[in-house]
C-alpha cells in the first residue's frame, strides 16, 4: 500500500501543518464561519468503513516507520559516538545498542500501530465521508479489492529491493569517499586545534 501510505504521511504532514499555522496566526475578524458539513448517510458511513478496512496495512506502516524515527535517530547519533570508542569496546556496545534497539521497536512499534488503526475512524473515515461521494468510494473498492492491484502490491518490495541493491553497487565507492571526506571536515570544524600533520621535510641541498 505504498501509494495509501505516502498520501496519509503527507495528510498527516498538511495537518499538522496547518494546525501549527492556525494556533500562530489569528483568523482575521471578517472571516466568515464555515458551515458545517451534513452528516453522512448510513450507506456512505458503510463504504468509509469498508475503504478504512482496505487501508488497514498502510494505517499500521504509517505508525510502525512514525515509531522507528527516534530509533534511527538514536542508532544514528550513537553510531557517531561510536567511532572514539576502542574497538574492542566499540564491538560490544554495538551489540548492546543493537539490543536495546530491537527492545524499543518490539515494544513501540506494535503500540504505535495499534493506536493508528484505533484513530483512523475518527481520523480518515470523515475525512473520505466528506471528499467523496458514495459512487467515488465504491470505485476506490474495487480499486483497492482488484488483483491486478494487490499484485502489485505484492511484487513492489521485490522491485524496491532490486533498485537499492544496483543503486548500491554502483553508488557505494563514491558515497563512501564522499562521506569520508565530509567526515573529516566536519571533524576539523569541531576540533581545529587538532595537531596537523607535520609537512614533509625539504630535501636537504646536495653537496659539492
Amino acid at each position: 500500500m505504498l501509494k495509501l501510505n505516502l498520501a496519509l504521511a503527507v495528510a498527516l504532514a498538511c495537518a499538522v501543518g496547518l494546525a501549527h499555522a492556525q494556533t500562530a496566526a489569528p483568523a482575521p475578524a471578517a472571516a466568515a464561519t464555515p458551515a458545517p458539513a451534513s452528516p453522512a448517510s448510513p450507506a456512505k458511513k458503510e463504504l468509509a468503513a469498508r475503504v478504512l478496512v482496505l487501508m488497514k496495512p498502510a494505517v499500521e506502516t504509517l505508525g510502525v516507520q512514525l515509531a522507528q524515527q527516534p530509533a534511527m535517530q538514536i542508532q544514528q547519533r550513537a553510531g557517531l559516538a561510536l567511532q572514539g570508542v576502542a574497538a574492542d569496546r566499540r564491538e560490544v556496545l554495538g551489540r548492546e545498542i543493537e539490543a536495546d534497539l530491537r527492545k524499543y521497536m518490539e515494544e513501540a512499534g506494535p503500540l504505535v500501530r495499534d493506536r493508528a488503526v484505533k484513530l483512523g475512524p475518527t481520523t480518515i473515515a470523515p475525512m473520505l465521508e466528506d471528499r467523496f461521494s458514495e459512487d467515488e468510494l465504491r470505485q476506490i473498492i474495487v480499486m483497492l479489492e482488484s488483483p491486478l492491484n494487490r499484485r502489485f502490491q505484492q511484487t513492489f518490495p521485490e522491485m524496491q529491493r532490486a533498485l537499492a541493491e544496483k543503486l548500491v553497487a554502483e553508488m557505494r565507492v563514491d558515497i563512501e569517499t564522499r562521506a569520508r571526506a565530509l567526515e573529516q571536515t566536519v571533524g576539523k570544524r569541531l576540533n581545529p586545534t587538532a595537531a596537523a600533520p607535520a609537512p614533509a621535510a625539504a630535501p636537504a641541498p646536495a653537496k659539492k
